[in-house]
């Protein structure tokens, strides 16, 4: 198995609550790592974490609406350091791109909301998509909508030709009025309906 020799995390973002944010702390209080947090004037902090190998990794966050915000870019070599930053990112829905770097290649992962979306593998100038998600189940919504729309189509047309026989059979111009309305309203919705 190959191993890693580091995880990059290029512009990530977490966007945690009053709550989330004593949560977060909690879970960085562990015994292999080391936490300082710095108060700044405005209401921001900077969480600092420390592994006992002394690598460490800051998370600043900045106050804005109610929330902490941390746009986090950082390198980080140490296993235990990286799954604790990894689970943090996770349990907060953090959104970015990680990239786990080995000897010969490179695995990008990107999260939206804590889940991966997509994950690439780079070898030199080889680029290999292993993973992307798709939302199968709005895919399977467009497929019915569109089969409602063309069972409309359908409806509409069959009633088409219902009323250009019934105009051949009208005997008063007020009836030949009232199908070319009909008409010209299913005229229209169809226009709408093949626009999807």
């Amino acid at each position: 198995m190959a191993q890693r020799l580091a995880t990059e995390y290029v512009k990530a973002t977490l966007k945690l609550s009053e709550p989330q944010m004593h949560q977060f702390l909690r879970m960085t209080e562990d015994g292999r790592i080391h936490q300082r947090v710095k108060v700044m004037e405005n209401g921001c902090q900077e969480i600092v974490l420390v592994d006992v190998s002394g690598e460490e990794v800051h998370f600043p966050f900045d106050r804005r609406e109610g929330f902490y915000i941390c746009e986090l870019s950082c390198r980080l070599v140490n296993h235990y350091l990286t799954n604790v930053v990894r689970k943090l990112f996770m349990t907060f829905k953090g959104d970015g791109v990680v990239h786990r770097i080995y000897e010969e290649f490179t695995m990008t992962y990107v999260y939206t909301q804590g889940v991966v979306r997509k994950i690439v593998e780079q070898t030199g100038e080889n680029t290999r998509v292993i993973y992307e998600y798709k939302n199968t189940l709005l895919e399977l919504q467009r497929v019915f909508q569109a089969r409602d729309i063309e069972r409309e189509i359908n409806r509409l047309y069959a009633e088409v030709d219902s009323l250009l026989d019934s105009r051949l059979d009208a005997s008063t111009s007020d009836q030949v009025q009232q199908i070319d309305d009909k008409l010209a309203r299913h005229q229209k919705r169809l226009f709408e309906l093949e626009a999807y």
